[in-house]
């Protein structure tokens, strides 16, 4: 079964592009989105390929280094004529002489994985920073109405405990002479970068900031601890907690995070950063395990982790987003923490490509 022919990932679809907004914005517009295949990205096509089936009429453009993946992905569209494919590597220019005009860019592609921040912490910076140069310069060049970023909840670095929510001005430590710092000091570089061309340029600009999201749409190889709690669920095998579990986080459900985004795009205020977060899905790693087992009917263990792993993981113990800001835009969290897992696990199992 692919994942767009399970009834819950169709539901969450539904749901998201019947949401009240303001989708004329959309009609008739091009959108150009690179990391079209990761896990914002595709359940967002998705969601503008579903409302196109309404009539909104969108040009989506989906940028990824893999035709392929893209093929596999979206082979529910691939005969509309509204979906293209771009295949392209952020760290280089994009042309794209097919036409000289895009209305909305959205730049989602980046390394989000613990895995490749300790193996490729070049190729970590370089597609947060010249990657995101690069999407920059082809919105300009191409006349784009909006810009969107997708920043994360890292930029905020260590809880100085002083708080227990981050609101969108709030800045704590970070030691930048790390390996695991490139890749949160680049997404406060990225976000530096978007106001230089919001000022210099006059391109106008939104800043979602997302917190750990989760959900149907990742990858295999995604090796988030959340993501490999729920790989190691859906195997049938123990939850294996590599920490004391005393981390408290915010987490999103995917549909959350991509309902969050259109909020952003289509309402929020040029140069404004917005948190995607809702306390509802805020907990710690310990009880995070301890629901995905009892959905699953597995066991936590615990385990030391291998020094590449460790390389990669997050030094930040408390990280809780406000998401007040973003809820002022009409927002609403449609899923808790274990309402959205649950939802992970019942389609990933039903999705036989999932295990391919």
């Amino acid at each position: 079964m692919k994942l767009y022919e399970n009834n819950l990932y169709i539901e969450d679809v539904n749901y998201v592009s019947s949401l009240n907004l303001p989708w004329k914005m959309l009609a008739g517009k091009s959108v150009l989105i690179s990391g079209a295949t990761g896990l914002i990205g595709s359940f967002l096509i998705d969601v503008l390929m579903n409302r196109n089936r309404k009539g909104l009429n969108c040009s989506v453009f989906a940028s990824s280094r893999n035709i392929k993946d893209n093929r596999d992905r979206f082979s529910e569209w691939l005969d509309d004529p509204l979906l293209h494919f771009i295949k392209h590597d952020i760290r280089e220019p994009l042309t794209y002489p097919e036409t000289d005009h895009m209305d909305f860019v959205l730049h989602l592609a980046s390394n989000t994985h613990p895995i490749q921040y300790a193996t490729d912490p070049i190729g970590t910076i370089t597609t947060n920073i010249y990657g995101l140069k690069n999407m920059l310069d082809f919105a300009c060049d191409h006349h784009a109405i909006r810009f969107a970023f997708a920043s994360s909840n890292e930029i905020y670095g260590e809880n100085r405990g002083d708080t227990e929510l981050f609101n969108e001005s709030y800045c704590g430590y970070i030691d930048c002479n790390t390996l695991r710092a490139g890749y949160p000091e680049s997404k406060r570089c990225g976000e530096a970068l978007c106001q230089a061309y919001k000022v210099q340029k006059g391109l106008d600009v939104v800043i979602p900031r997302f917190t750990r999201s989760y959900g149907p749409s990742m990858r295999m190889t995604d090796t988030k601890a959340i993501s490999q709690f729920i790989i190691k669920a859906l195997a049938g095998e123990d939850i294996v907690l590599k920490s004391s579990g005393k981390q408290h986080y915010s987490y999103s459900y995917v549909a959350d995070s991509v309902s969050g985004l259109l909020y952003i795009l289509l309402c929020g205020k040029n140069g404004e950063a917005y948190n995607i977060a809702d306390e509802a899905s805020d907990i710690t790693l310990k009880d995070l395990t301890a629901i995905i087992a009892e959905i699953s009917g597995q066991k936590v263990i615990r385990e030391n982790p291998e020094a590449v792993e460790a390389a990669g993981y997050s030094k930040a113990t408390k990280a809780r987003l406000d998401g007040s800001k973003l809820r002022g835009l009409g927002w609403i969290a449609k899923y808790p923490i274990k309402n959205g897992l649950e939802r992970t696990l019942s389609i990933l199992k039903s999705n036989s490509a999932f295990f391919t």
